[in-house]
């Protein structure tokens, strides 16, 4: 297959594009946690519970659903679970008690996987020396995806019943279908004779020979991780100090464009310099964007300051992880992005679990203080992160 003809700058459009608008499905929860409270006649802790399944469940999506890029055509998993993400959206939309609603956010997640078979497919058709750079363009559309959700829940919230946050995602998940139905590039690889009960049976070996999977796992844990313990936690602290509704909540999600615009630099840096450096510097970010809110917090501006630190950080560490671990054995690249992404997304389930609980309990900063502890252990991971010999002999 022509990389270079697969991979024209509609193709890494269309990418980045699918990649923002299914992965928006995990974060329209966030802006609307008080909505759904007070509409289910539930606590926020509850709320806090069902936001972490959508989490958990795309955790284990990930693990059990994504190795399946190893073995399968991509161009038709890619689509066949785009259509189950529909489903369970509407499942959500109609959900008329929170156990229902619950068990729909689980199925959410669970099914929004496709972002996580789109990467390491742009990967695998990405000229080597120009990984980085697709993958940052790519990912820019994934951060899109997080940031336009959050600030379209929070609006859509703050005008209409909540429920119909869900209802427009369906719609706009049914015309995403039919545009990759017809200009998704078509899977021409030879297929690897491999039995799924084998794949997954692969990936704890995949883990422990893989000492750059296991540091790229352990630094995507903690820093979405930290990421989450904001956006699970910042309705309700907005409600609380500023008395402001889901549209503000959802507005200050734009604040993370910086992070957008940043993306495809970033993915130059990680192809010219080590991903040491550029991991290094997301952990950096994150830290100071907590120093500022536990400090500087009650105040507006501190809070606008800190998103966009915290949104730079998290793009720093998911772009350079991404090019380690799409750097790593091609054949098993769903199967290493499975792992990394199971470790990220259910370190962002337990951000938001723990940061929920620490607001219930101590309140903003009970919040920066799970924010800490997720950094200190980002801090001691990044010891073990080393960049493959692949990465250093591209630069």
């Amino acid at each position: 297959m022509n990389s270079e003809k697969e991979l024209s700058g509609k193709t890494v459009l269309l990418m980045a594009i699918a990649a923002g608008v299914i992965v928006a499905n995990l974060n329209y929860i966030q802006p609307i946690e008080g909505l759904i409270a007070a509409s289910f006649q539930v606590s926020k802790a509850t709320v806090g519970v069902v936001a972490m399944l959508t989490q958990l469940g795309y955790a284990f999506g990930l693990l059990l659903i994504v190795p399946l890029g190893d073995i399968f055509n991509r161009y038709h998993l890619i689509q066949v679970m785009s259509a189950l993400s529909i489903i369970a959206l509407l499942v959500a939309f109609w959900a008329p008690t929170v156990t229902i609603f619950g068990i729909a956010s689980l199925l959410i997640g669970i099914t929004s996987v496709a972002p996580q078979i789109i990467i390491p497919y742009a990967a695998s058709l990405a000229p080597a020396l120009h990984q980085g750079k697709v993958l940052g363009n790519v990912l820019s559309g994934l951060l899109t995806g997080i940031l336009l959700s959050r600030s379209v829940s929070g609006l859509l919230g703050s005008v209409m019943r909540w429920q119909y946050v869900y209802l427009i995602a369906a719609a706009a998940g049914i015309i995403l279908l039919l545009i990759l139905h017809r200009y998704l590039p078509r899977d021409l690889r030879a297929q690897q004779d491999l039995r799924y009960g084998r794949v997954l049976g692969s990936l704890p070996r995949l883990l422990r020979q893989e000492k750059y999977l296991q540091g790229a796992a352990i630094n995507g844990f903690c820093l979405f991780g930290v990421s989450n313990v904001l956006w699970s936690t910042l309705a309700f602290y907005l409600a609380d100090q500023y008395h402001f509704g889901s549209n503000v909540a959802g507005l200050l999600g734009l604040l993370g464009i910086t992070g957008v615009l940043f993306a495809s630099v970033i993915g130059r840096l990680v192809d010219r310099y080590s991903p040491r450096i550029t991991i290094g510097l997301g952990i950096v970010f994150s830290a100071v964007a907590f120093l500022i809110f536990a400090s500087l917090g009650h105040f507006f501006i501190g809070l606008m300051v800190g998103i966009v630190l915290l949104d730079l950080g998290t793009q720093f560490g998911q772009v350079s992880n991404q090019a380690i671990v799409q750097s790593l054995n091609r054949e098993a690249s769903s199967r290493n992005n499975s792992i990394f992404m199971f470790s990220y997304f259910l370190g962002g389930a337990l951000g938001t679990w723990f940061s929920t609980l620490a607001w219930s309990h101590f309140g903003w900063t009970g919040v920066c203080s799970v924010a800490a502890l997720f950094l200190v252990i980002a801090v001691l991971g990044h010891f073990i992160l080393r960049e493959p010999k692949q990465l250093r002999s591209m630069q």
